[in-house]
């Protein structure tokens, strides 16, 4: 393939972004809330860890000393994830990928429990997203500088190493094995949500009662604005540059999960790929969806059910949501409709003139 004719971009914008704007306050809810310091402006720290921006913001006065133990603990996590050599070093999803059709390998029990929760949704969702994607995600490598359009020939050679089932689990030794030679993990699809929930769980720890953890595109909400009462989130325009929402949310104790075209994607012969893949066919899924916000309790789960309601398409993808105990979703169409989950209605404000509501 000529070289000259395939151009890279990667967007460091997300189709979700939290800006100074859009935390605004919202009525009180009635209930007794626990007298907490917080400043106007919070505490906040920020660096480009896994390929993207991430932003710690903390509002509780004297806990800056929060930030630093959060980003430790995402650098802990991220170190051993990473397959893309990001910190110069093997992770341990390296070590089980280069162990693939040759034996078990033991991992560190938090990134055991990730990997197990990422078979877990790659059996809910019925393979639309798959862990083992890997093989697929290295070829394109969407969002590095040797992102390139593979041929249709590589493609079907690697497809037959994609498929959770060919996973082997092991409780006991905190071991995983990979059935085929040549299978590859790749967590990217919900290593982050992990990783926010994870920080939570430092800022618990550190008794940070306000705060807002973004990893580029995983949002995670905690506590009550400096004013005692709720955020409200801004939904970003994926048509346009960061800041520019289409409208917002309030948001208390929730986690913003969003996937989209137009995050990462690579431009070949006048074709714009996305990073989204589809495990069957090895190539970007192909719908009308430009973007979904998934809002949950956990990152995690955002993470988990963020691509596969992307891979079902609008009305599929909202039909799937629906199910989901205490899971709201907002799809954005091509042409600029937004679609929304039961549990939204009255609650998601759109403010974009050239979008519309759909019926």
């Amino acid at each position: 393939m000529n070289r000259k004719g395939v151009k890279m971009k990667r967007k460091g914008i997300w189709l979700l972004s939290i800006t100074v704007a859009a935390l605004l306050v919202l009525a009180g809810c009635g209930e007794e809330k626990k007298k907490v310091e917080l400043k106007d402006e919070p505490y906040i720290k920020s660096e480009v860890i896994m390929g993207t921006i991430v932003k710690l913001k903390v509002y509780d006065k004297d806990k800056e000393a929060a930030l630093d133990k959060g980003f430790k603990r995402i650098r802990e996590l991220a170190i051993k994830i990473d397959i893309n050599n990001e910190f110069k070093q093997e992770s341990e999803v390296d070590k089980i990928n280069a162990a693939s059709g040759i034996k078990p390998v033991s991992v560190d029990k938090n990134i055991y429990k990730l990997i197990k929760r990422g078979i877990l949704y790659s059996k809910e969702t019925g393979g639309s997203k798959d862990i083992t994607i890997g093989p697929i995600t290295l070829l394109w490598h969407i969002g590095f500088p040797d992102a390139k359009k593979p041929t249709d020939k590589e493609i079907k050679e690697r497809l037959p190493l994609v498929g959770y089932q060919n996973v082997v689990l092991n409780d006991k030794e905190h071991s995983v094995f990979l059935k085929k030679k040549g299978m590859k993990l790749d967590l990217g699809g919900i290593a982050k949500g992990f990783i926010a929930d994870e920080v939570q769980k430092v800022f618990n720890k550190e008794g940070v009662q306000s705060s807002i953890i973004d990893l580029g595109g995983n949002v995670l909400i905690h506590g009550n604005s400096p004013s005692g009462d709720v955020f409200k989130v801004g939904i970003q325009d994926p048509f346009s540059s960061r800041g520019q929402l289409i409208g917002y949310l309030p948001a208390h104790n929730k986690s913003i999960v969003t996937s989209g075209i137009y995050e990462r994607y690579l431009e070949a012969d006048g074709v714009k790929y996305h990073h989204l893949f589809d495990p069957k066919t090895g190539y970007p899924f192909k719908n009308n969806i430009a973007g979904v916000s998934i809002i949950s309790d956990k990152s995690l789960t955002g993470d988990g059910l963020s691509s596969a309601a992307f891979s079902e398409g609008i009305k599929n993808g909202l039909a799937f949501i629906e199910k989901q105990k205490g899971v709201e979703a907002i799809f954005v169409s091509k042409d600029k409709k937004v679609y929304i989950t039961s549990g939204l209605k009255g609650k998601f404000h759109l403010t974009a003139k050239n979008f519309h509501m759909a019926k």
